[in-house]
């Protein structure tokens, strides 16, 4: 069976523009990691914004997905060196700080939705993220943010295993050293996700805005 064309896949009233991390205490002022920010800050975060844009404009739900913790740390994970390595990042992911919340130059916009977690190592597992998706009856997926490293490849197998299609932005996520974000991307995502450009998809959207 063929596959779908990414303009079949990324019909606004089917997709989600979904934002994975893109808070300033990850790719913000207030980065714990300043090499994955700067990376993030290189080609992604300009491209996240065009795909907001195009997204608002076309009727595209769009979800802002945040990591936060509490400053006691609780309800949160200690069973990976990530968590234990996180504590002396010194970034401050208590709920209502500037590090746990969008970045100002993504919004939120009234009609975007901000899902937060307090665990794991993505967006979907354990949240609201799914039922949420489901409820405005969502089928596919487009993936953006921070990391290619780790929390990317858990979001495109969580939401492959969940039946959704999954749309990766190549120019719209970020990992560190690029190098290696690249290949997982080429190696690994690809299999399961449909790969593309921000200005591919923005285009498309584009399109749709003007048609309706």
């Amino acid at each position: 069976m063929p596959q779908p064309r990414l303009e079949e896949l990324i019909d606004p009233s089917t997709t989600a523009l979904v934002t994975q991390e893109c808070q300033g205490g990850v790719i913000g002022p207030q980065a714990g990691l300043p090499a994955l920010a700067e990376e993030a800050r290189r080609e992604a975060i300009p491209n996240i914004g065009a795909l907001l844009d195009a997204a608002r404009r076309a009727g595209v739900t769009v979800v802002h997905c945040l990591m936060q913790r509490r400053k006691d740390g609780r309800g949160s994970n200690t069973n990976a060196r990530l968590f234990a390595a996180a504590k002396s990042f010194g970034a401050d992911l208590t709920p209502g700080t500037p590090g746990a919340s969008v970045l100002p130059e993504f919004g939120p916009a009234p009609e975007d939705l901000v899902l937060t977690r307090t665990h794991g190592v993505g967006p979907m597992t354990g949240t609201d993220l799914d039922p949420v998706l489901r409820n405005l009856g969502i089928r596919t997926i487009v993936g953006v943010g921070v990391s290619v490293n780790i929390a990317i490849p858990n979001f495109v197998m969580d939401a492959v295993n969940r039946g959704y299609h999954f749309v990766l932005p190549r120019d719209a996520v970020a990992g560190y050293p690029r190098d290696y974000a690249d290949a997982v991307i080429d190696n690994s995502l690809a299999l399961l996700a449909t790969v593309t450009t921000s200005a591919q998809v923005v285009d498309i959207w584009r399109r749709s805005a003007t048609s309706n």
